[in-house]
């Protein structure tokens, strides 16, 4: 059975790439037990390369490996492995368009104890602006593994955000996986939540208890944040009174930017933001104290719908 944790079932997955195509090499920026990319080295040290504490040399280095033909990928907390090394993801590897994949690992807030030097709520923004640069954030560890075998041959850069915790089966096991594709978890004709990462099983939640008081609630799990797919948001907006963009990101420049942006020159429903505000993280004892204090929980979403429900009545 599948392990609940999100890096235990990147580092599975890499090493069953590994298995599939002897071009996968994986790079570290010494954290190879955090993001399990330990898995790989293990299977296949002579494809492992432990770069120590310097992401810039990781990244060009990465891209030196994909010009010979390689498919590589390199490791750091997603605050590291998107900031730290910016210029090199920008100007080696996204301007030349090549085949690197990034493991952002830890993200959002999912590195509790840390704190703000360690917690990347600004990943998906900075990675988003890149042109030829696709970004994913799965629901769960099922949508990791699917994601995985979609990644091998995807062209061009990939930035993958994965959670440092367990997380909630949601991800149908045997529904088919597309990068790109926007999926209905659950259907209903009063909001539409488009939502990724840990908020898709806490926005679930949420319509569970709005569907008690009579509320139907749709909710789209959006793994693929850039190339997005406009005409699924504008599909799945149609109809519905409300539309919420629940995630583990800052409200600037992440998935909600991205739904509003997708539904721009369209009417559509008002639309409400679930996520972290104009801040930087903090540290907590543990993860969902930490949600909870961002505002990052079912019942937040829950209130939400129903304010913005109650705005379209007067």
């Amino acid at each position: 059975m599948t392990s609940p944790n999100l890096r235990s079932a990147y580092g599975g997955s890499l090493v069953r790439l590994g298995k599939r195509d002897v071009r996968v090499v994986a790079l570290e920026a010494d954290l190879g037990k955090s993001t399990q990319s330990a898995m790989f080295q293990a299977e296949f040290p002579d494809r492992y390369f432990q770069m120590g504490i310097a992401e810039q040399n990781m990244a060009s280095t990465a891209a030196g490996f994909a010009l010979t033909g390689m498919i590589p990928f390199i490791h750091s907390f997603a605050v590291f492995a998107s900031g730290r090394d910016y210029d090199q993801l920008r100007n080696s590897i996204c301007i030349a368009n090549l085949p690197v994949r990034i493991c952002g690992s830890s993200a959002g807030l999912s590195d509790f104890g840390d704190g703000k030097t360690h917690q990347g709520i600004e990943d998906v923004a900075l990675m988003r602006a890149l042109p030829n640069m696709t970004v994913l954030c799965p629901a769960d560890s099922i949508e990791v593994e699917k994601m995985m075998d979609c990644v091998l041959d995807w062209p061009g850069p990939v930035y993958i955000r994965i959670n440092r915790n367990d997380l909630p089966f949601v991800f149908p096991a045997d529904e088919p996986y597309s990068i790109g594709k926007v999926t209905r978890l659950r259907d209903g004709n009063n909001v539409a939540i488009f939502a990724s990462g840990v908020m898709v099983s806490r926005s679930l939640a949420a319509a569970e208890a709005l569907a008690a008081e009579g509320i139907g609630v749709r909710v789209l799990d959006v793994s693929t944040i850039k190339p997005l797919d406009r005409e699924a948001v504008i599909q799945h907006a149609e109809g519905v009174q409300a539309i919420l963009a629940a995630e583990e990101h800052s409200v600037i420049g992440g998935l909600g930017s991205a739904v509003v942006e997708a539904l721009r020159g369209v009417h559509h429903a008002p639309v409400e933001f679930i996520g972290v505000p104009d801040s930087f993280g903090l540290s907590a004892e543990n993860y969902d104290a930490l949600l909870t204090r961002f505002g990052l929980t079912s019942d937040v979403v829950a209130d939400a719908a129903k304010t913005l429900l109650r705005g379209r009545k007067k």
